[in-house]
């Protein structure tokens, strides 16, 4: 690949008041929690237009959850939403279920990035049941990261086993994304290459830092790129990630595209190919938490190139390439879940980015912003809607980040 970035973004914020800004410079912090009001969850609905002529309404489908991380449709239209302290919540007709799912494995959540993360169902799911959670699994020396799958059975997961448990026993927690292709493999994201495990993203023996590639089972396909490779872990798909966040197939390639979090500016959205290395620690468009560069340059030859950069960063999230009918004017647009914009809190928003006839960007555009919610996830639902799970906090409502829901996005007709 050509030694440069495809797209490079800059959003700059405009109006915000010079009290503010001379606050801000007064009083640096790691992110800014304060100056943006806080706004309530939109009840009635609320309608927007956007840039391609589409109307939408935004409605609220259930709130009461506790900072979830991850959702999956049933084949019935029923979803399920992991909350991050351990519970798998079931949504039926849009209302919650009080009694979250029984025969989830036990959590670890010592720490602030631990807990279970994201829920897929398999693709046969209404023949097999069978249900997969990615976790912080406890061990002796603190967490590491699992794969397990059960069968739901009613209110209740059976069976219930790790088939797979990765080698990052006492790392920093990092994310983990779950997603089956269209062959029937099971992608699995496993980040938490920063501090001084930043290292282990490029060390082809290790877990942190990668894409990974299973069967349904949990065992290693074998057609990997690193399948008899020694010094090389077999499920390892892809190298060089510091945080995937966000997994998606392109509906056109079957391609993998996954979100990746760096520290400050740099965000990335990568095309994931087998056996490919993108970089991380050793090029970046980053810089620290305390302003330096992260990399002395940021691209190398034999280092893959990021397909949409972020500058500021956008925390993102969730990813979502649009198929369904419901809304023509946005089929085959990507949609990206944004935490924040550049530190700021209360800054989240959904992303929808449009590409040309060449499948190269387009434009972007801002969905959502005037709510002002960490966005965590986006899904196409069975009835061709888009649903947004806001992220919250582990204190369920949180004045600085706001009460978490599953949100609703239709078309005004």
């Amino acid at each position: 690949m050509q030694p440069f970035v495809r797209v490079v973004a800059t959003v700059l914020f405009v109006g915000l008041s010079s009290p503010l800004l001379e606050a801000q410079q007064r009083a640096p912090e790691p992110f800014a929690a304060g100056g943006i009001p806080a706004v309530s969850l939109p009840d009635p609905p609320v309608e927007y237009g956007t840039a391609e002529g589409q109307g939408i309404r935004v409605s609220v489908v259930t709130r009461g959850l506790t900072y979830p991380w991850g959702l999956a449709f049933l084949p019935d239209g029923s979803a399920l939403v992991t909350e991050r302290l351990g519970a798998v919540r079931v949504i039926r007709e849009g209302a919650l279920d009080s009694n979250p799912l029984s025969g989830v494995p036990e959590v670890f959540t010592g720490t602030a990035l631990a807990g279970l993360m994201d829920v897929a169902v398999h693709p046969a799911f209404s023949e097999n049941q069978w249900v997969y959670l990615t976790y912080s699994k406890p061990t002796a020396n603190g967490s590491t990261v699992a794969l397990a799958r059960g069968r739901l059975e009613g209110h209740t997961l059976s069976d219930v086993r790790d088939i797979f448990v990765s080698d990052a026993d006492g790392a920093a927690a990092g994310a983990s994304r779950l997603l089956f292709a269209e062959d029937g493999t099971l992608y699995m994201s496993l980040g938490g290459a920063f501090g001084g495990r930043r290292p282990s993203a490029q060390d082809p023996a290790s877990h942190v830092g990668k894409v990974l590639r299973l069967r349904d089972d949990g065992t290693v396909p074998d057609d990997n790129p690193f399948v008899g490779r020694t010094g090389h872990r077999p499920e390892v798909f892809s190298l060089g990630h510091r945080n995937p966040m966000g997994m998606a197939i392109h509906p056109d390639t079957g391609a993998l595209w996954a979100s990746e979090h760096a520290p400050m500016g740099g965000d990335e959205v990568n095309i994931i190919l087998p056996g490919r290395n993108y970089g991380w620690p050793v090029v970046s468009y980053s810089r620290e938490y305390t302003g330096q560069r992260i990399a002395d340059r940021p691209w190398r030859e034999g280092l893959e190139q990021p397909e949409i950069v972020w500058i500021p960063s956008i925390a993102p999230s969730g990813l979502l390439f649009y198929t369904g009918d419901r809304f023509p004017a946005w089929h085959g647009d990507l949609f990206v879940g944004s935490l924040m914009i550049g530190r700021v809190e209360r800054t989240g928003h959904l992303e929808r980015i449009k590409f040309n006839a060449q499948g190269l960007e387009q434009r972007r555009e801002w969905l959502l912003a005037d709510l002002r919610r960490r966005i965590r996830d986006v899904t196409q639902g069975p009835d061709g809607l888009i649903y947004v799970l806001t992220a919250g906090s582990f204190l369920g409502v949180d004045p600085m980040r706001g009460e978490a829901a599953l949100l609703r996005i239709e078309p005004i007709e």
